[in-house]
């Protein structure tokens, strides 16, 4: 079998990275109950509740928008799939990021705008009831992260080389504090940042989608290191021993959008404390020449047992990894 083999710099050390690491999950599909004549749409929102193992996500009405649709779109599932709750109704185009927090809150991005509606970042208390919408004139907001003290975090910036590429704080209260990134492939450069997580020494870990790697920030945007390992990152999860999860939905050899060639898409699971890859999930849709823009997932979480779930826009679904026996 043939795949490519590319050498990373991560800090001082050297890995060998290729697509051909273990696979030790198998994958369960139409797993979550939608609600009767409602089929699924696209969704790149997905998070664990506080609980360690119910599900939240953020659905695309049945299509890849929501406009003009009354459906909810935030979805609470238990780990069988049952609908517990949902909610959300008229109130997005396009739910994007996600995040839950300490307390169980469930924090929305909105990551289109038309017509005066749009371009937020919601707070709702597990009930649905809206706790606070950011009060800042975002523009593609992609995802959202929570500190412990309740400072939050918001990547910003969804199209290549046009409009913003940052990342924006806020103290628990909403109110700004600082921003930074701009466009660019160098280091705390930004393009396209699509996804947030933080690990257990509270580093800030970004997507950076576009430039084919994860960055790693202190909390004040301070540049820490870059890993290319991960592939493409469309999704992080990092979960409570640091291992970290990323979804690689767009890598192709083809020149052009997702160009990162010798790279296949799929969920790269590794460490947050080194960075050493240790397991892969392949996309299963080849060979990559043949790929659409995006497949796979682009929205990942895991719960406490170590069960991942993707959260596809292309195939409009959620998908269920379990380790196999």
């Amino acid at each position: 079998m043939k795949y490519a083999v590319i050498f990373v710099a991560v800090g001082a050390s050297i890995f060998a990275q290729d697509n051909s690491k273990p696979n030790p999950y198998r994958t369960i599909e139409n797993w979550a109950k939608l609600p009767d004549g409602r089929s699924w749409g696209s969704t790149s929102a997905v998070d664990i509740d506080r609980d360690g193992r119910s599900v939240w996500v953020g659905e695309r009405c049945g299509a890849n928008s929501c406009a003009g649709k009354t459906d909810d779109s935030i979805l609470h599932f238990d780990a069988s799939g049952k609908l517990i709750k949902s909610f959300g109704s008229g109130m997005f185009l396009f739910p994007h990021g996600i995040a839950v927090d300490k307390d169980g809150n469930v924090w929305i991005t909105d990551g289109q705008a038309a017509s005066g509606k749009g371009f937020t970042v919601v707070k709702f208390n597990p009930d649905g009831k809206v706790l606070m919408t950011l009060d800042y004139a975002f523009n593609q907001p992609n995802d959202v992260a929570i500190a412990p003290n309740g400072d939050i975090f918001v990547a910003e910036g969804h199209t290549p080389m046009m409009g913003s590429a940052r990342i924006l704080k806020f103290n628990k209260d909403g109110k700004f504090l600082k921003e930074w990134g701009k466009h660019g492939s160098g280091p705390g450069e930004l393009e396209v940042p699509h996804a947030l997580a933080l690990d257990s020494r509270g580093r800030l870990f970004v997507g950076d989608r576009a430039n084919n790697r994860v960055q790693i920030f202190d909390q004040d945007g301070k540049f820490l290191d870059q890993w290319k390992q991960f592939g493409r990152p469309s999704g992080l999860y990092i979960d409570k021993n640091d291992i970290l999860y990323v979804t690689d939905s767009e890598s192709t050899d083809k020149e052009g959008y997702g160009y990162n060639p010798g790279w296949k898409r799929g969920i790269r699971i590794g460490s947050a404390k080194d960075g050493v890859v240790t397991a892969f999930i392949p996309d299963p849709l080849v060979p990559t020449g043949a790929l659409p823009a995006t497949s796979i997932s682009e929205g990942v979480a895991a719960d406490v047992d170590g069960v991942i779930y993707g959260a596809e826009v292309g195939s409009k679904s959620l998908k269920r990894y379990v380790k196999a026996k």
